[in-house]
């Protein structure tokens, strides 16, 4: 089967596929999240925080170091205040609309939007303290990790667009480090910043399958491919 062959039977793939495992998926991984938030939110009436959580932090509080606290603190403003939610989310999508990928612009925007909002609602519902040994400036609420969800949902969501492999681990050695980070800080607690990943992956997930057809048309528009047969223009 010739390149062109194949890239018109995924575009008809995808129209199939579009509302299915990405979807389900997405939904499976964002009901895990709630879950988890009302777990959180009824254990905090017993004991704080999970054991798992305590042990995990008290192992980086041990092994703190000047030169991985700067790391972390890197990622920390990389991840948030002005860089984290205007410049980076705005050089991306200035970028996606330079290479002529306005509908991957339109989908980025989208998802993290709708993950930051997500991240705010949760937090503000379960509203879990912090850890107490915090080396950083923090609003309220520790659950979920919005560093972390804003990292994974860039992650998707430019894998999904570029559609290489090598975004892939790019994109999740850039989620690890900034969820890794977080902890170090002691700004949020495992659990919090495993939170934040699944709620920032689903995000990308569900708000993908709408866009995942003009999505593609894209791609075959950047590789000059013509489209499939008997398949309308986006």
């Amino acid at each position: 089967m010739s390149d062109t062959q194949s890239l018109h039977r995924q575009d008809r793939q995808t129209l199939e596929v579009q509302r299915k495992w990405p979807l389900v998926s997405g939904i499976i991984a964002l009901a895990l999240v709630i879950l988890g938030g009302v777990l959180i939110a009824i254990r905090q009436f017993e004991v704080v925080p999970y054991e798992v959580d305590q042990e995990w932090m008290d192992e980086l509080y041990e092994n703190r170091t000047p030169f991985w606290e700067g790391v972390a603190r890197f990622f920390d403003r990389l991840g948030g205040g002005l860089i984290g939610v205007v410049i980076v989310p705005v050089a991306i999508i200035l970028v996606l609309l330079l290479v002529r990928r306005r509908w991957g612009a339109l989908y980025f925007l989208t998802a993290s939007v709708l993950s930051a909002g997500l991240v705010q609602l949760i937090k503000n519902t379960v509203d879990r303290p912090r850890p107490e040994q915090i080396l950083v400036v923090a609003d309220f609420g520790s659950f979920p990790s919005g560093h972390t969800a804003n990292a994974a949902t860039i992650a998707v969501v430019l894998a999904l667009i570029i559609n290489r492999w090598w975004v892939w681990p790019l994109g999740a050695a850039y989620t690890i480090c900034m969820l890794l980070s977080r902890n170090y800080l002691g700004a949020h607690w495992l659990t919090d910043t495993l939170g934040g990943l699944l709620l920032g992956a689903a995000v990308a997930l569900i708000v993908w399958a709408p866009f995942a057809h003009r999505l593609h048309r894209e791609t075959l528009r950047k590789r000059d491919v013509a489209p499939a047969p008997g398949v309308p223009e986006a």
